[in-house]
Order: C-alpha cells, then structure tokens, then sequence
C-alpha cells in the first residue's frame, strides 16, 4: 500500500500544535516581516534551496541576498525575488536591518561568522544544518542568541515531520511494537562513508534519536581507515569545508537514561546508493524502519522475532501516516513546520521547536564519536572538552 495513501489525521494535528499555523502570523495580516538570506555558490550554496523558504509565508517580504559569486548571486535572487542583492553579506545585514535571516551554505566553515552578523544587527533566522564544526563554535552563536533574545531555527526538515511525530507517539509512547529494546541508525555510506557521511548525514540521525530517546549519558566508539584503527595520520579534511574528520569506516554505541542503547555505523562499501539511510527500532513485540527521503518513510511489522520471512508476516505503514503538504513552494514544502513554527517562536517569545540548542546537541553526538578514542573507546556525556577532537588526537 502506497504510504501516501493514508490521510492526515492524528499526525498533521500532532505537528500543527507542536510547530503552529500554517503561513499565517499570530499577529494578523498587519504583522509584515523583512528577510534577507546569505548564500555562497561557491561555498555551500543554498543547501537544499533555502532561499526560497520565506516564500512559504504570505507576511514576508524578501529585501535582499548576498552571495559573492555574481552569476549564482543574480540566479538566486531572480528564484527567490529579492529585492535587492549584494555581493558582502555584511554589507547587506547593516543596509537591509532584517527581521529575519536564511542562512543557507551547507558548509560548515562560514556558520559562526554568519550567525554572529546577524546577532550584531538583532535578526531572527534559520539556518542550514549541520551548525559549526566544533562544539567551542557552536556554544558561541548559540549563547550571542540566547543574550539577545534572538530566536533561530536549524534545517532539521526530518523531525519537524508530522511522519516522526506520528513515529515518536506511535512506537515511544504507545508501545505498537511493544517496549523498545535497542535502535539501530546507518548513514548514506555513499562516496562520503565515515567521517564525512557522519557529519553531514549523521546529524539528522542524531538529532531523531534525540528527539526520541533524550541526549545520551555515554558514548563508545570504533574508527577504521582502510581496514586499520584509524590514528593521528589518517586525519584530513572532508571534500566539503565542515572541518577535519578521520575514517572510512566508524561504529559508535550511545547510552541513554532510559536503558535504551542506540547504534551507529557508517561503512566504505561498494553500494553507495543503498538505500539504507535511517534507523530501524526493535521492540518486544515487533520493529519498526524509518527510511530518510524528502519526508521520512516509516512502517512496521507485528513480530516479536524481527524475521518476517519466516512467518509470512507483512510490514504495514504507520497507521495516521499523513498525506504530502500542498504548500509551495514544493521544494521547500518540507520546511514548512520550521518556518511557521520560527514565526511563532517570535511572536511568542520562545525558543523554535526545531533550535540551534538541538543543533548543538546534535553536533556534540558528531563530536563524541571522535572524543572517544580519547578516552579509550568510551566518554562520558555531555562532553567536557568543547575543542574539536580531531584537533587533539
């Protein structure tokens, strides 16, 4: 059965009260918000077409666009119409004054400078992910936020999903598989296995298991180059700028208060478009998949032994799983319960539902796996050295 072809029922209520209102400010229609977005077409772009975020919304307007390539600064800003484009970011920031700011290069190495811009001239935003490439960075930007009451958002477009809060309260609190006895995350394992799969991949993973278990208390590890236990000669900068990393080949183990131990491994093999990006939750009485794609895939089976072939038993999807959002542009439709929920926060006073705080708590899970071999293979969390691992390895 096609999973589309269960209606929103239960689940878009669940992500409607947790993220808000669709396209519409809690202030009313006189409340009109001024947006800037900062690409770089040579460094990180747009992630995944973030410039087009604001035009979910009917009460922003979109003034300006910096991007230091000319060609892609005049294409981004003709895709998302702004107003006004600058080659400086900086620049743009102290002339526009925005309300609001997309951040939208996928690569880490520019994140703190660009967050800390926008705190100066007092801008909310959303950012792409993953948030900085060490914890040091992203405890900065996210206390420059909290000081000044700035409220920021993180592209972490799977959680925000009414699919995963339908998997939260189905399998985690309801219990349709029974009590949950151990979860198991794989990255993409594509070209970019191990270090760099874990950092740009990963960090959707870690911030479900988040979302779903709590943040770890312990963190073990196991990190192979070609075969061998990866040391200080194996280290190298990933093909995108997001920092150092090590390894072709990693396995990590996190412990949670709630006795619930969740995996995960990501492998230079020779499938790299294997399909199996996401997390499969085993409980007592059967087991659960979530499959990441535009909007995550979810189903389960009934079976306490996991073997469904032996039984002839089925995987069915989610019973509630809701239908695909209308709202345009489609591209972005998926940011669509970051952005509005961001405006809430606003208005509201509050921190986004979907924050730089997960950010980092996801971040620290990335950084863990390195601090491990550390501390011989095992570290305890949260992590007390906030420098990057690799920096002292």
């Amino acid at each position: 059965m096609n999973r589309r072809g269960f209606l929103a029922g239960t689940a878009a209520a669940a992500a409607t009260a947790a993220f808000g209102r669709e396209g519409v400010s809690e202030a009313g229609p006189s409340r009109r918000y001024r947006a800037c977005i900062i690409g770089d077409s040579k460094q990180g772009g747009y992630g995944h077409s973030l410039h087009l975020v604001w035009a979910l919304r009917d009460d922003v307007e979109i003034v300006g666009l910096s991007d230091p390539d000319e060609a892609g600064r005049a294409r981004h800003a003709w895709e998302s119409g702004a107003q006004r484009t600058y080659a400086d970011y900086r620049d743009m920031l102290d002339k526009e004054r925005p309300d609001l700011v997309a951040i939208g290069p996928r690569w880490t190495v520019n994140h703190r400078d660009y967050l800390m811009a926008c705190a100066e001239v007092g801008a909310h935003g959303m950012l792409e992910k993953p948030l900085t490439p060490d914890l040091a960075a992203a405890d900065e930007v996210h206390a420059a936020m909290e000081a000044r009451h700035l409220k920021w958002a993180i592209a972490f477009n799977f959680r925000a999903s009414p699919e995963m809060a339908l998997a939260k309260r189905l399998i985690f609190e309801e219990g349709i598989i029974g009590e949950v006895l151990e979860v198991r995350a794989r990255g993409k394992e594509d070209r970019r296995a191990g270090g760099e799969d874990l950092i740009v991949l990963g960090v959707h993973l870690f911030d479900a298991l988040i979302y779903f278990l709590g943040r770890p208390s312990w963190c073990a590890s196991t990190i192979l180059t070609e075969g061998h236990p990866a040391g200080r000669d194996d280290i190298r900068e990933a093909t995108e700028s997001l920092g150092p990393i090590v390894g072709d080949t990693l396995y990590a183990t996190f412990g949670f208060k709630s006795g619930i131990p969740a995996y995960f491994a990501s492998m230079k093999n020779p499938e790299t478009d294997s399909g199996r990006y996401g997390m499969n939750i085993y409980g007592s009485r059967g087991m659960a998949t979530i499959r990441m794609d535009t909007y995550p895939m979810t189903a389960y089976i009934e079976d306490p032994s996991w073997s469904p072939v032996a039984k002839d038993v089925q995987w069915k999807p989610l019973p509630g799983l809701p239908g695909a959002s209308s709202r345009k542009p489609e591209q972005v439709a998926h940011y669509a319960p970051i952005v509005d929920d961001l405006i809430k926060a606003v208005e509201q006073d509050r921190r986004p539902a979907v924050s730089l705080l997960d950010g980092l708590y996801a971040t620290e899970m990335i950084q863990a796996i390195w601090e491990a071999p550390l501390h011989g293979g095992r570290v305890d969390m949260p992590l007390k050295e906030r420098s990057h691992p690799l920096t002292r390895w």
